[in-house]
């Protein structure tokens, strides 16, 4: 990385506040300094930059078209240290809660739960990871992810288990005549690409259905969820569901199960606990799945 080359902060703090009052002696006032300290600091930094700031005139000072150049960048900087500053600040006075969740768990499962905690449980802060990479879903202390339920280190509690199942629009439904799983094979599939060998698709799914999953028509593969899900929305074909991360798109009819048939897998949805968290963190994982203290 390149060496930034910056002005000192004493000597852009004295500017800012010059330019925003117009005046060196009300800038003097506000950070409680004597005028003269005020203006041998902005002199000073005229000097590093090698342009004139400000136009003297008797009793008021004006910006030239460099200084208000400056400026622009001057009061963004100090706005977003100010706002850095305040956000560690706050942090020191509640309890910060490293949580990491796949993408799935992220958009579709965890809102819902999390609010009630942070809006009517103790004020913490929680930073949130959102990734599919298995290396950083385990770097947290409370974790959401799918997988066989064994992680050493971690205290583990079987959110939902992998129930799978067709789903689509009821007028893609209707337009297909989808009577059973069969009736797949005349249809445009979207299809879950693999990311992680746990992760179900069409082909075993259509197995396990006794369908032959050589014949599937695969109109569309993605390795998103949410994208797979938006395409099925928009009347693209049919995909799979995972049960539990659908409750409101079939509560709201946006997508219907056209078919009873579901594949129910070996693996599930967890929640993970890091051995020797912090309490704030045990809260929310306790808050978030109850068993974990019986994990």
């Amino acid at each position: 990385m390149q060496k930034l080359s910056l002005p000192p902060l004493d000597l852009l703090q004295p500017f800012e506040a010059s330019a925003r009052h117009g005046s060196f002696t009300r800038a003097a006032e506000e950070l409680s300094v004597t005028q003269s300290a005020i203006s041998q600091r902005v002199r000073k930094l005229e000097d590093l930059m090698g342009v004139a700031l400000f136009e003297r005139r008797h009793r008021k000072i004006q910006l030239t078209p460099e200084g208000r150049e400056l400026l622009n960048g001057v009061r963004a900087a100090l706005q977003h240290l100010s706002a850095a500053t305040h956000s560690l600040r706050q942090g020191e006075d509640r309890p910060r809660v490293r949580l990491a969740a796949d993408v799935s768990m992220a958009h579709f499962w965890l809102p819902a739960r999390l609010d009630p905690h942070l809006s009517d449980g103790p004020p913490i802060t929680v930073d949130l990871a959102v990734t599919d990479d298995a290396a950083e879903l385990l770097s947290a202390d409370v974790v959401l992810l799918h997988g066989g339920g064994q992680w050493p280190g971690f205290r583990a509690v079987r959110l939902f288990d992998d129930e799978v199942f067709p789903v689509c629009t009821p007028a893609y439904r209707d337009q297909h005549r989808i009577k059973n799983a069969q009736d797949l094979l005349r249809c445009e599939l979207i299809d879950l690409d693999y990311i992680h060998w746990d992760w179900m698709n069409w082909a075993i799914w259509l197995t396990e259905a006794g369908v032959d999953a050589g014949r599937a028509p695969i109109r569309l593969r993605t390795n998103s969820y949410t994208a797979l899900l938006d395409a099925a929305r928009r009347g693209l074909g049919v995909t799979l569901g995972y049960a539990c991360l659908l409750d409101d798109d079939l509560a709201k009819g946006r997508l219907i199960r056209p078919l009873p048939d579901s594949v129910t897998g070996p693996f599930g949805y967890y929640l993970l606990l890091r051995d020797g968290a912090p309490d704030a963190a045990c809260a929310l994982a306790t808050y978030l799945a109850p068993g974990i203290g019986a994990a």
